[in-house]
């Protein structure tokens, strides 16, 4: 198969996989379930397929129609997005066992449903991954809010459904009132929307505040970023089942969001051009901000998954604030947290998916004692921990390390005061909760681990959370590959 069909096959695969599970579905969950299964294979094969062929310098193309003149759906593989894409697809396949045994042992309703429509926003997210200009982009994006806006209000009572409706409001109004209207003038203005290396901007006539303001259009825009002001939809997409907070938000969406912000401003505006533009250090600013008050936010919660969710807007402006930077260590560094932070923040959803399952836990003040009731739960949750604080060997040492350096080599003292006063803040509010568990007593000598396709699963990403501190080395390249690319 060619790299060009290769692309389309991605896209393909999960879609036919929905159908194919809503069918199944019908039949038998087990064979709904294997349905999955082998449909999240097949996505690994053909996404991970493209890794030798980006490697070896090709950057396959793919148009599958123009709509308008100029205005195209295209596919790109680029470094950035081969990250991004194998990330997705690698996790789905983890997430799909955990989901076996969350949605059996919490007895869940509309799981046919559920497995479906998380096919289609890995579909989504593939699309966002390869592509190849702004409008592609923005399409694939409002397919993956309206994809997942059932998966959130998943369990239907009232509560849920209002959160739902606050995720789904603020996403469709950001991207539309916002991330619509700047990629509109971006094809006014330099006749392009393609993700162009070295960006398109430069030369466009555009005046230098201007560019400052269509930058804001696309930072705010683009809300699955989660940069404060915009970040209310993340915490309320907590009343979502476990599996869906873990993957879409810790992985899919968010990551959909920051991988958004940072293709623009290497493909878009151009690292080296932006870096020359006075003012362009007030995004370093907005996202260290967000850092902050969202480590504070977290430092409040007693719920354990709004204490994630607003641990993740955090992380999730680490990304922002390394692209925004404008120097090659930071860049490298705002990829590697992508990664890393997905791995380490699944497994702290998987483990508060399990300990909910197992114990009914839901508050942190619940966890006492709980690393001798559910050990294997408990150690993956403190390796994700360790991971968000940024301690070795876990994967977020690695990309904080590169972000930090990065920050030296701009001297921006904001990025490296946030990155160390937001450290503290992470060590603030989850070496407690990992002290409670394992050093504190509890009488619920009934509690046991949750079942074991849970269990599995998120051994697996604890596992692998440690791994990527020892084997990055893939990824570094990578993204050495996207500063080639943007110089």
């Amino acid at each position: 198969m060619t790299a060009e069909l290769t692309i389309i096959a991605t896209l393909i695969t999960p879609l036919v996989g929905a159908l194919a599970i809503l069918a199944a579905g019908r039949i038998n969950p087990n064979l709904r379930e294997a349905v999955t299964f082998i449909t999240a294979a097949v996505l690994i094969y053909l996404v991970w397929s493209l890794l030798p062929i980006l490697l070896a310098g090709a950057r396959p193309e793919f148009v599958l129609t123009e709509i308008l003149p100029g205005i195209k759906i295209a596919f790109t593989v680029e470094p950035l997005g081969m990250l991004f894409a194998a990330l997705a697809s690698g996790l789905w396949l983890v997430n799909s066992l955990y989901s076996v045994g969350y949605m059996r042992a919490n007895k869940e309703s509309n799981q046919t449903r559920y497995y479906a429509l998380f096919a289609i926003s890995l579909m989504a997210t593939m699309g966002i991954a390869f592509a190849g200009n702004l409008f592609t982009l923005f399409l694939f994006y409002e397919i993956l809010t309206l994809a997942t806006y059932p998966l959130v209000s998943h369990k239907g009572d009232a509560d849920t459904v209002r959160s739902a409706r606050i995720y789904l409001g603020i996403l469709l109004a950001t991207s539309i009132g916002l991330f619509l209207p700047a990629i509109i003038w971006t094809y006014t203005a330099t006749g392009t929307g393609d993700f162009t290396p070295g960006g398109v901007l430069e030369g466009s006539g555009l005046d230098g505040f201007w560019v400052l303001v269509l930058l804001g259009l696309f930072v705010f825009g683009i809300g699955k970023a989660a940069v404060m002001p915009v970040h209310r939809w993340l915490p309320a997409a907590m009343v979502a089942p476990t599996p869906v907070s873990a993957l879409l938000h810790a992985v899919a969406v968010v990551k959909a969001g920051v991988f958004a912000v940072v293709k623009v401003i290497v493909y878009i505006f151009g690292v080296d051009y932006l870096f020359e533009l006075p003012g362009s250090i007030w995004l370093t600013w907005v996202a260290s901000i967000t850092i902050i008050l969202a480590s504070l936010m977290a430092l409040r919660q007693t719920n354990l998954k709004r204490l994630l969710a607003y641990s993740t807007v955090s992380q999730l402006s680490y990304v922002v604030m390394a692209a925004a930077v404008l120097k090659p260590l930071a860049e490298i560094g705002a990829a590697i947290h992508m990664a890393a932070h997905a791995l380490g923040k699944i497994t702290l959803f998987f483990a508060a998916g399990a300990l909910y399952t197992a114990a009914k836990i839901t508050e942190t003040r619940d966890l006492a004692g709980m690393g001798r009731r559910m050990p294997w739960t408990m150690a993956a949750f403190t390796i994700g921990a360790l991971s968000m604080i940024g301690v070795p060997p876990t994967g977020g040492f690695v990309s904080k390390w590169y972000i930090l350096a990065g920050a030296f080599q701009a001297e921006s003292y904001a990025a490296i005061l946030t990155v160390i006063l937001s450290t503290v803040l992470n060590a603030a509010y989850f070496l407690p909760l990992v002290y409670m568990a394992w050093f504190q007593e509890t009488d619920r000598s009934e509690v046991r681990e949750a079942p074991l396709p849970m269990v599995v699963a998120l051994t697996f990403t604890g596992l692998a959370t440690l791994a990527f501190f020892f084997f990055n080395a893939p990824v570094i390249e990578l993204e050495r590959q996207l500063l080639e690319d943007a110089s």
